[in-house]
């Protein structure tokens, strides 16, 4: 049994291409102010430099600052998501070959999104209301998807670990921690680093590599 992962089609054209120009010019700026100097540690004004406009013009966009960071999470959520169900539409109903693929992308967009996700992760705690309950209910969505390869697999006989759900959080954790190391000038290019995870992710699993 699959997780539900919706019946939209998936729109991208290749889940593991990644183009530069993903976020709107001032999400862009808003981003690298954040990664720089924090959420609370940047102001509106920065933010409206960054981005080469006035700050009423900013807020013709945006209405405070928590909107933008909503934006962005919202942005780098939905993404991830939809990179997600492709990757498992490829995959097909084997859980040995949903695990090698979720491990693939999510690397990848950790890796290649490295600013957007960690932002996304690391900023929840500056979310308010609403807005902080729909990230947890994202990020458990995004969770349930690994965590049901691997109880398919062990359901299945393909996985041996008699711990599925924390094999699960630990390869997610695994993975989302990328983006709190990796540079793109390091000895390891993203697809090579998704290979090697994919490999400890087997071995966690207890399947065969």
């Amino acid at each position: 049994m699959t997780t539900d992962i919706g019946s939209d089609p998936a729109r991208l054209s290749d889940w593991r291409v990644y183009p530069e120009d993903l976020l709107p010019p001032i999400l862009e700026a808003a981003l690298e102010c954040f990664v720089d100097q924090g959420y609370h540690g940047t102001t509106i004004r920065t933010v409206a430099a960054s981005a080469n406009l006035s700050v009423p013009g900013l807020y013709h966009h945006y209405s405070s600052k928590q909107d933008l960071l909503v934006a962005i999470v919202d942005h780098a959520m939905a993404e991830l998501w939809e990179r997600s169900v492709c990757a498992l539409q490829e995959a097909g109903d084997r859980p040995e070959r949903r695990l090698d693929l979720l491990i693939e992308c999510l690397v990848l967009f950790h890796a290649h999104r490295r600013q957007l996700a960690f932002i996304a992760a690391s900023e929840i705690r500056s979310l308010v209301g609403d807005a902080r309950i729909a990230l947890i209910a994202a990020r458990d969505r995004q969770q349930r998807l690994m965590d049901q390869a691997l109880s398919d697999g062990v359901a299945q006989g393909v996985f041996t670990t008699p711990l599925a759900i924390e094999a699960s959080r630990a390869l997610v954790t695994m993975c989302t921690g990328v983006a709190q190391w990796y540079r793109h000038d390091g000895p390891m290019t993203p697809d090579e680093l998704a290979r090697d995870y994919i490999l400890i992710a087997r071995m966690t699993a207890g399947c065969e590599v």
